[in-house]
């Protein structure tokens, strides 16, 4: 009797080995990165065919948290208790509700980041058409947009309780000026165990013609955050730093917006007094970025806005707060007001940023 519990026990311990050791083989079997120079989809009939110097104009940037971040949540990579959003509800009221807030800035291009296409954790909600079908239902109808994919992952088991599953996501820049050409860059990576739960970085360029002759190159990016290698980061800044030397040596205007996962303060508990025994967000290094460019870190130093919470814990007045979101300009470009929309983070863990900005 005693022998066959035994063997019982051993018949189980070995199938969960074996169902493991499938699970991870079908891991690292589906992993791949997405090609790099990815040409991607034009959609969309803008209003405009060009931007002209001289005018006036208003970018935004707004990391939604895949429609899940609402003011009461957590999550599970954050220290939190959730991996999903909390009902297929939630995601439409959120992505509705970021959606609002950014067209209440009224711009001229919204860049998106986190958005998703197909994912479990999002209840399957494609995004982007929600996105892009809001602003036709609110006088945006006349708009171009692109997506550059930077998750697409298998489906991850952990956690147990309620497995984060397969992600498909990325970043959506909109236009009201149409875009030219459009494509994906691939940035450098870690390249250890965690490359398989991060995203897939990269950011999209894309080109909008300018009644000078030239364009304006505009970046939407996500940088990385967490590194176990300091360098990865470093090198992203790098890369896209050589990119928009490039370009702007051509004689175009250039602005990279989006999450930068850095502190464009510079020190942001100098603004919010908040202090974290683990901030995960520095400032990008000195040096990295030519002298042609300049980091704008959205801010009213009257009334100062962070754009990004933790989101350990549900928000609170306590929570732990800085300014992760912002834009970088070439020096051809005058910035004449940046800063963040107060939503209070009730749809994301992210407050929209924006900044006016005049091309000379």
């Amino acid at each position: 009797m005693v022998k066959k519990i035994i063997k019982s026990i051993f018949i189980i311990i070995l199938a969960i080995i074996l169902l493991l050791a499938a699970y991870m083989a079908y891991v690292l079997i589906s992993y791949h990165r997405i090609e790099d120079n990815q040409a991607l989809e034009i959609e969309g009939e803008a209003a405009l065919s060009e931007f002209k110097p001289q005018e006036l104009y208003r970018i935004s940037s707004a990391n939604l948290g895949f429609g899940a971040y609402s003011d009461d949540y957590s999550f599970f990579m954050d220290g939190g208790t959730e991996s999903w959003a909390y009902s297929k509800d939630a995601v439409y009221e959120n992505i509705a509700g970021s959606t609002a807030s950014v067209l209440s800035l009224s711009p001229d291009i919204m860049l998106f980041q986190e958005v998703d296409l197909n994912s479990t954790r999002s209840y399957h909600v494609n995004e982007k058409d929600l996105i892009v079908d809001n602003l036709k239902d609110n006088g945006y109808d006349k708009v171009t947009s692109t997506f550059a994919v930077n998750y697409d992952s298998p489906f991850l088991l952990y956690p147990f309780t309620q497995p984060h599953g397969k992600s498909n996501a990325g970043l959506l820049t909109v236009s009201t000026a149409s875009i030219q050409d459009s494509v994906r860059r691939s940035l450098p990576i870690e390249q250890g165990i965690s490359k398989l739960i991060d995203l897939d970085r990269c950011y999209c360029k894309n080109y909008i013609n300018l009644s000078n002759g030239k364009q304006l190159v505009l970046y939407n990016v996500h940088l990385s955050a967490y590194t176990t290698d300091p360098s990865t980061a470093t090198n992203q800044v790098v890369m896209l730093n050589e990119d928009m030397l490039e370009e702007f040596s051509k004689g175009n205007y250039i602005i990279a917006g989006g999450d930068m996962n850095k502190d464009v303060l510079g020190d942001s508990s100098k603004y919010f007094g908040t202090t974290s025994t683990e901030n995960w967000a520095q400032p990008i290094p000195d040096g990295l970025l030519d002298d042609s460019f300049t980091l704008i870190g959205p801010i009213d130093e009257a009334n100062p806005v962070p754009s990004c919470r933790n989101a350990d814990s549900p928000y609170t007045e306590d929570s732990f707060v800085l300014t992760i979101d912002g834009f970088i300009v070439s020096s051809n470009i005058d910035v004449l007001e940046a800063n963040v929309l107060d939503t209070r983070f009730k749809y994301s863990d992210h407050n929209p940023v924006y900044m006016d900005f005049v091309l000379k």
